[in-house]
């Protein structure tokens, strides 16, 4: 079981590692399915299993590979199933009328609400699940939409394909529409005509929803204005949207993070304490007794309980490993054979990947399962024994241990402090504030939810001490895939006896893991990564030794740039501090991500065209105008700002004065020109003229008319343009007019919503570039 688990495991994870997805026409599909049973049952008959050496194993692997094959067909068939179920593209920007019902859990996102909507009546082309927003109107003193689990609704709504920002070591919003079924994203449009058909469209889910959305208003309205009252609702509805980013970052540099996401150890508390207490009233009453036996009822009661306490948390993965554990090990105990803790492991995750083969894209599953593998192997014996509290303190230092090289590949930093957090912050959450807050949807009163609360506050205090420390996070880049599976292998092997042989060989893997460094430039060299930001732009320059970020990309409503993308990909290639930050012009598009930039990293200096309000509130920093004539000069390559120049254009327009940047290396240039338009343009011509050729163009106000006067493309002739767009943005950019502008001029162009990031690769053979969703692309990717 345990071997067939991995190994469907493994078809499964290869297969979401794919570009394109296999063709599974029937004849094909038959075919394999026949092979691959063949295989097995070759391969497992019971005159080959008791063979031994070379046959034997190699009877082993080909059921390997067929169990491997079984799962890749099966994640393949799933995916072919789901694509199908997409938006066309016709119908992407157009005002689309339809009628559903309000599934999950709404959540209010700035000026509006976020919910799932299924769709019973559309036109065709529209998928069965859309993810909606619902903005208050922006001229009118309205209240934020409301919307209830289980309502039915007619909107009209415009839609998009899932898009996401494509950027190196960052989240991938595609993956994760997919996962949960998601096949457009988009808008209410015309607020004042949607129409609510029915409060209460039935359905048992449905049902689950409202109540947990009731729960979770109840909460709300019993702690108004409560900082913590976040907390109290993640962990009695797994609703997590009121904690605040503040907490957040509290949590993850404590590493107490998976405390307040309902988990294994939260389903299997409650199982524990309703299993105790049936056990406790059971036994009292003796016609009980006789009729079903004690362990029998109150392994009943639990699993009753957490699966209760499952559909209240929203079932995700790690609660599916916990209450299918939980279901397996019941059904064995009420039919009395004995269920090895191992195999219900292997069960369970085979249970998992059948439901969801897209659960291998989720960190969650790796962590949930590696930690519960951690515990079974060290509860089997492979640890000295000792007291229960000597063994919770080893396992939460082995599972510390265990768990990173999983944590620098998903993560790209683990907390130092986690195993003192988790110390004070488990048996707090475990023992205290989660039973009072689930007591609390029994009692609906403010009398279980204070103390729940206040222990809450000051259980963050004490986080909020240990997450100051300058030590608290090792944060590093992001290590490659083969290293993440050494330094597994390596972390699993320390944890054998201290009298194994080759930990030595273990503890140098986990130092080259501990000590990677992401490669950088040669000396005179650099490289430039133009980041997906969307509508907006943020570039990334590097040298040998120095970074400079150009722009931070624009505000998302009350979220930004900074937060989603820039600061993520300087963490996956472990830049902790910035030389330079150059801010073009003080548009929101540009400067948008600044203050989540500058929370993220440490920043040396401020370079800002139009200073005076760029700057407003960034004081503390030191900083100076951006003026023409200004060089610096790192590792051999050249900094020179071109624009602006003061007095030579009137103060008309932000675009006119941003920060035009020229960088060379020994190979080929790059040209930064912000949003200059064509004044600025004709005046840059006239100062600089053929000087301002470049190999390469980040294009002015993203291929927008107003730049890109045939005048200064001839002065620039690059090799390659680059334009940083939104998918679908509403300006049009680039315009038609523009790109053919550059490609004329010899340019080849790349775009940031088609494409992805782009990295130019600056050295001695002179300039080229990578796109993201061309370096790693998934069969997902524009879908």
């Amino acid at each position: 079981m345990r071997m067939a688990s991995i190994a469907f495991l493994l078809g499964i994870w290869w297969l979401q590692q794919q570009a394109a997805l296999p063709r599974l026409d029937v004849p094909f599909t038959i075919t394999c399915v026949a092979c691959l049973a063949v295989l097995m049952l070759a391969a497992f008959q019971r005159p080959v299993v008791r063979r031994t050496g070379l046959v034997r194993w190699g009877l082993i692997a080909i059921a390997t590979l067929a169990v491997s094959g079984a799962g890749y067909l099966y994640a393949a068939a799933r995916a072919n199933v789901r694509l199908a179920d997409s938006l066309l593209h016709t119908l992407e920007g157009r005002d689309l009328a339809m009628t559903g019902v309000v599934a999950d859990l709404p959540q209010a996102v700035g000026e509006g609400v976020r919910f799932v909507f299924e769709v019973e009546e559309a036109d065709a082309g529209v998928p069965g699940r859309v993810l909606l927003s619902w903005y208050r109107p922006r001229d009118e003193d309205a209240p934020l939409p409301h919307v209830s689990p289980g309502e039915r609704w007619h909107f009209v709504v415009r839609l998009k394909r899932p898009h996401g920002n494509a950027v190196p070591g960052g989240f991938d919003y595609e993956a994760w529409l997919l996962e949960r079924n998601l096949r457009a994203t988009g808008y209410v449009r015309n607020p004042n005509e949607a129409l609510r058909l029915d409060a209460d469209a039935g359905g048992f889910m449905h049902g689950v929803h409202r109540l947990r959305a009731h729960i979770r208003d109840a909460i709300g309205a019993a702690l108004p204005d409560a900082p913590h009252a976040g907390i109290l609702i993640a962990l009695a509805v797994g609703d997590q949207g009121a904690i605040s980013p503040a907490h957040w970052e509290v949590f993850r540099r404590t590493g107490v993070s998976h405390l307040v996401a309902i988990s294994g150890m939260h389903i299997s508390l409650v199982g524990v304490m309703i299993g105790g207490l049936c056990a406790q009233v059971w036994r009292r009453v003796p016609w009980l007794v006789l009729r079903v036996p004690v362990r029998k009822a109150a392994a009943t009661a639990a699993l009753i309980a957490a699966l209760g306490y499952a559909l209240l948390a929203g079932l995700g993965i790690p609660v599916q490993r916990a209450l299918i554990m939980l279901i397996v090990a019941v059904v064995a105990l009420l039919l009395g054979r004995e269920s090895a803790p191992g195999r219900v492991l292997a069960l369970a995750l085979l249970c998992v990947v059948l439901i969801d083969p897209w659960a291998v894209l989720s960190p969650g599953f790796w962590l949930s399962f590696g930690a519960v593998a951690v515990i079974l192997l060290l509860a089997g014996g492979r640890m000295r024994p000792g007291s229960g509290l000597r063994m919770a303190v080893r396992i939460q230092l082995a599972i510390t241990f265990a768990t990173i090289p999983a944590l620098l590949a998903l993560f790209n930093v683990f907390s130092l402090v986690s195993p003192v957090a988790n110390a004070i912050a488990i048996p707090l959450v475990s023992f205290v504030i989660t039973p009072l807050t689930l007591g609390a949807i029994l009692w609906p009163s403010p009398v279980l939810l204070l103390p729940a609360h206040a222990v809450s506050g000051w259980m963050l205090h004490v986080l909020e001490w240990l997450a100051d420390s300058p030590v608290a996070l090792w944060q590093q880049a992001q290590p490659p895939g083969w290293m993440i599976v050494a330094g597994c292998v390596a972390a699993l092997f320390l944890l054998l006896p201290a009298a194994t042989p080759g930990r030595g060989a273990a503890l140098a893997v986990m130092a080259a893991l501990l000590s990677w460094q992401a490669p950088r430039p040669d000396w005179g060299q650099f490289r430039a990564v133009v980041l997906d930001v969307g509508q907006g732009l943020s570039v990334h320059v590097q040298t040998a030794s120095r970074d400079m970020v150009y722009d931070t990309g624009p505000a998302y409503g009350a979220s930004d740039a900074g937060t989603r993308v820039v600061a993520p990909y300087l963490g996956a290639l472990g830049v902790s501090r910035l030389d330079r930050l150059v801010l073009s012009h003080d548009d929101a598009d540009h400067v948008g991500g600044t203050q989540s930039v500058l929370d993220a990293v440490a920043v040396t200096h401020i370079l800002a065209g139009d200073e005076a309000s760029t700057l407003r509130g960034l004081a503390r920093w030191p900083s100076e105008a951006c003026t023409a004539g200004r060089t610096w000069e790192w590792d051999g390559v050249g900094f020179d700002v071109l624009w602006p120049t003061a007095g030579m254009l009137p103060a008309r327009r932000n675009n006119e004065h941003s920060c035009v940047l020229r960088i060379h290396g020994a190979g080929g240039s790059l040209l930064l020109v912000g949003d200059v338009e064509h004044l600025a343009e004709q005046a840059l011509v006239a100062a600089h003229g053929d000087t301002l050729a470049s190999s390469a163009i980040v294009v002015a106000h993203h291929g927008s008319r107003s730049s890109s006067i045939d005048a200064f493309v001839d002065a620039v002739m690059p090799e390659l343009a680059v334009f940083s767009v939104g998918y679908l943005n509403r300006f049009g950019h680039p315009h038609p007019s523009v790109w053919t502008r550059w490609a004329v001029a010899g340019a080849r162009s790349y775009r940031t919503d088609s494409q992805g990031s782009i990295t130019l690769e600056v050295d001695a053979d002179g300039v080229t570039a990578t796109a993201s969703r061309e370096r790693h692309p998934r069969y997902w990717h524009g879908r």
